[in-house]
């Protein structure tokens, strides 16, 4: 995985006014947890640039007043209005300790079906994988080299060395369909993919 070094400043004070304070200043609040304890810090806006507007996936090397921790991205909120980042929240990461990140898709080979007419349409741009961090590709290669039209991708068609896979096997992932079919194509298979997560919710739910 890429990784990204982002300096920040532990907080004195929390709380809404702080935090109000802090967003005036072009600083994002920002909490981490996942370790011996939630530390609470703050970094100027522009040290996410990298890390937000990107499709890729990073280790975040955080350096807080000389406090050095590993972390991913976990959560992140928005101003509904001027979409400026208003608070973030990290997750503790460790070499030894599997971490759970999303790594996006890299759409590799040329489709047969598509070269025939058909539409290639992508469901899913990123996938939820679990792993050590040193087994975390920067992508998830896809190949369609054998796609004909009608033919489709699920999570569940896919494997990769030494991580896991957490999106249901039967998530869609891309499909090749004919201009006209294309959008009934994807609604079936979303059905077919809801239907049976359904079942799988039923099954595991407690017997009253």
């Amino acid at each position: 995985m890429k990784t990204l070094t982002i300096n920040g400043n532990l907080r004195e004070e929390t709380g809404k006014s702080s935090s109000k304070q802090l967003r005036k200043s072009e600083n994002v609040p920002c909490v981490i947890y996942g370790g011996k304890e939630n530390i609470h810090f703050y970094a100027h806006k522009n040290s996410f640039k990298n890390l937000v507007y990107t499709p890729d996936a990073h280790i975040v090397n955080l350096d807080l007043e000389g406090k050095n921790l590993k972390a991913v991205m976990k959560d992140i909120q928005f101003h509904p209005v001027t979409d400026e980042i208003m608070h973030i929240d990290f997750v503790e990461v460790f070499d030894n300790k599997p971490v759970v990140v999303e790594v996006p898709l890299k759409i590799t080979g040329d489709s047969p079906g598509v070269k025939a007419g058909g539409k290639l349409r992508i469901k899913l741009r990123k996938l939820k994988v679990k792993g050590l961090m040193s087994d975390i590709p920067e992508i998830l290669p896809v190949d369609i080299s054998r796609l004909n039209i009608g033919q489709s991708v699920k999570v569940g068609d896919l494997s990769f060395d030494k991580i896991e896979l957490l999106d249901s096997a039967k998530s869609l992932v891309l499909a090749v369909a004919t201009a006209r079919g294309a959008q009934k194509a994807e609604e079936e298979a979303e059905e077919a993919a809801e239907g049976s997560q359904a079942a799988e919710t039923e099954a595991e739910a407690p017997s009253e």
